[in-house]
């Protein structure tokens, strides 16, 4: 049995220092309640945890992945200096797990502050991959380099965050407020390189370093509220390229993210006209940039990128209540995003013998936005309220002719809003809305073909309309109903459920329907002051019903509808049951415990299918996905005093799931990639913590 004991814990000099400064705290020799609401206590855990199973998941952005001992460390340090009203506040959590976060804070109360921040993220790849790939974890990788395969289950990211801040308060109202973070992310995750017909194995190496910058000045008046800044971000990789040996030919060296850079200069604030009608502003401008150098010589002869794109923001609000029972509010934005990127061809374009819907240039995304909102709210009788608001937004873009996907130029969407309120009782509330929206545009612009000059409009491509640009119609109805017929029982019960249909144009394929239901109910009942229950169900189902077709003929679009060629159709379909318990109490003075049950079963529905012909011999039916999470929480604490006591934590972690995603598919180079499709996982952890002031 090996046993993995961690008490790594960074800033160790700086935790010794600051725990110093805190000194000796004696037990109080009396209870004094008053003391006990006036002056800051602190709290300091410690301990160790067992986890008893290997695994996969349950560790994965804890590190609590590998049978063993783990440290357990947590600690609340709060220290006030009464003659000049400085708070000193160490605050760790999780620093025996590789999850840490510490948090060290000084404030001279009303004047100034200052803070440092630390957290660490890992993100352990759920997966084991089996592969002959050598040089994982570098920029220089060998596909089938090794003699024989050898299995990771510890690929992983790490990310290391720090933030340092100061503010102060400035005469006539003003406070500044400074903020620096650094983010430093290594590892390893699984990547690939391919053409049509050969795909192969990789491991993308990261070493990423990002940095952010922001400054806010503010203003706050007795009418006039202002906040004004800058902030900036520089990303940086260590990594420009990874080097493949034995790959496929042509594709090494490949290029990893590129560097780039970004600023924002900013103000926003509001302004009171009268006691019931305020306004908001906020306009904005930002720069982005990236001009990290190409790890190869361009076609083109350009050295980089050059990407250069400009956003202007512009938002402009009002609320006001012009009457009693009237309630107004209404919004403006506008979005300008301006991609002044060189155009240039990176790649050879197809030749007459082959022609084909690009041309191997970049294409620039540019976007002008209008978002408008007006929404009115009145009291009717009875305890009435009805509500009535548009939403409106339109979205035009820059189009290539020369293009890989179907495209319209513009965009536009009203939403209408009918809501209406009610407060049955002092114990009973409710609320109805129904939402209408509808989304059409432009007309949908032929590509070209390229390839056979002059470049020729054809009918036959891209006849599907990408989603997020096709017509549609979407019926949506909310149901909110709060209920409290007891002090100390209360239920909230939540219905959401929307219709959507598409226009998919004049081939028939495409995405053609879409439903979405949500249905939540929660419960909490107070037996006494020291017992508490909870429970929650939730249901979700999202739906998608789509077309398409393998090769549709260039005239009109039409699909053959042959056994070889058929129309296929799929009903896809995500349904999430969920059921939560918990429990709080206190069955004595020196015992508290609690517990908390949660279950959810995930199930994914493909049912594809050949619509017709429906004699067609090439259908592939897919199989259902279904998963089921369980997590039982146990916890209680025994008080040894008044400030001291043992805490027992225990943890029950299920996973089950038949996902076929990896099992059958095997890289051309060998490699494949695997889960265990049932993971158990008990974890029992036991601390002691102290309290002192």
């Amino acid at each position: 049995m090996n046993l993995h004991t961690r008490y790594a814990v960074p800033l160790t000099a700086m935790a010794a220092a600051v725990l110093s400064a805190f000194g000796p705290a004696p037990a109080r020799a009396a209870d004094d309640e008053i003391t006990a609401l006036t002056k800051p206590q602190s709290e300091l855990s410690l301990g160790g945890g067992f986890v008893f199973e290997d695994n996969q998941r349950f560790g994965r952005y804890t590190g609590l992945r590998d049978r063993g001992l783990y440290g357990i460390l947590d600690f609340n340090l709060v220290k006030r200096d009464d003659a000049n009203g400085t708070w000193l506040r160490f605050f760790g959590r999780n620093v025996g797990f590789d999850d840490r976060e510490l948090r060290l804070d000084i404030e001279r109360q009303g004047n100034w502050r200052f803070f440092v921040d630390f957290s660490q993220t890992p993100n352990f790849i759920p997966y084991t991959v089996t592969t002959r790939l050598l040089g994982i974890g570098t920029p220089n990788q060998t596909i089938n380099g090794s003699p024989a395969f050898a299995s990771y289950d510890d690929l992983k990211t790490r990310r290391d965050t720090w933030t340092v801040g100061a503010g102060t308060n400035l005469p006539a109202g003003f406070d500044l407020q400074v903020r620096y973070r650094n983010e430093k992310k290594e590892g390893s995750r699984p990547w690939g390189q391919g053409v049509f017909g050969t795909i192969n194995f990789l491991a993308e190496p990261i070493d990423y370093d990002t940095d952010q910058l922001e400054a806010i000045l503010g203003y706050t008046g007795e009418r006039l509220q202002l906040q004004g800044g800058y902030y900036g971000t520089s990303f940086k990789n260590s990594n420009l390229a990874l080097n493949v040996t034995g790959g496929v030919a042509g594709l090494s060296p490949m290029a990893l993210p590129p560097g780039n850079e970004s600023w924002q200069a900013f103000l926003g604030g509001g302004y009171n006209f009268t006691p019931t009608t305020r306004g908001n502003f906020k306009v904005s401008y930002a720069h982005q940039t990236q001009t990290e150098g190409f790890i190869v010589s361009s076609p083109t002869g350009r050295a980089n990128l050059g990407g250069d794109v400009d956003t202007t923001l512009a938002q402009l609000g009002v609320a006001s209540r012009p009457m009693p029972k009237l309630t107004l509010n209404a919004d403006l934005r506008y979005v300008d995003r301006k991609d002044k990127t060189p155009i240039a061809q990176y790649i050879p374009p197809p030749t007459v013998a082959a022609p084909g819907t690009y041309d191997g240039t970049n294409e620039p995304r540019s976007l002008e936005q209008w978002f408008g909102k007006l929404e009115a709210s009145y009291q009717l009788p009875m305890a009435f309220r009805v509500i009535g608001a548009i939403d409106y937004q339109q979205v035009e873009r820059n189009v290539y002719a020369v293009r890989s996907v179907s495209i319209r130029d513009k965009t536009e969407e009203t939403s209408y809003r009918a809501e209406l309120r009610r407060s049955f009782a002092e114990q009973l509330t409710g609320a109805l809305a129904y939402i209408y929206s509808q989304r059409d545009g432009s007309s949908f612009l032929f590509n070209q073909l390229y390839g056979t000059p002059p470049p020729t409009l054809t009918p036959g491509s891209n006849n599907i309309a990408p989603l997020h640009l096709a017509d549609r119609d979407r019926d949506r109805l909310r149901f909110s109903l709060n209920w409290t017929p007891l002090d100390p029982l209360s239920v909230q019960f939540f219905a959401d459920v929307a219709k959507d249909s598409y226009d998919t144009r004049s081939t028939g394929l495409g995405l053609h329907d879409g439903k979405f239901q949500n249905y939540s109910i929660d419960a909490a009942y107070a037996f006494s002051p020291d017992w508490q229950v909870s429970a929650w169900y939730s249901y979700n189902t999202t739906t998608a019903e789509q077309s398409t077709c393998q090769a549709a003929a260039a005239a009109g679009g039409v699909c053959p509808a042959t056994a070889a060629n058929p129309i296929w159709q799929a009903n896809l379909r995500n349904t999430s049951n969920a059921v939560g318990f918990g429990l709080r109490g206190k069955p004595s003075s020196r015992i508290e415990i609690g517990a908390d049950l949660q279950y959810q079963e995930i199930v994914d529905k493909y049912e594809q299918s050949p619509l017709a012909p429906t004699t067609s011999t090439v259908a592939f039916a897919v199989p259902d996905i279904n998963t089921k999470l369980t997590t039982i929480k146990l916890w209680g604490k025994y008080a040894l005093e008044k400030n001291s006591g043992i805490r027992v934590d225990y943890i029950y972690d299920r996973f089950k799931t038949d996902d076929w995603t990896w099992t059958t598919w095997v890289y051309s180079d060998g490699t494949t990639v695997s889960q265990d499709p049932r993971q158990t996982v008990n974890f029992l952890g036991v601390s002691y913590y102290y309290r002192f002031q």
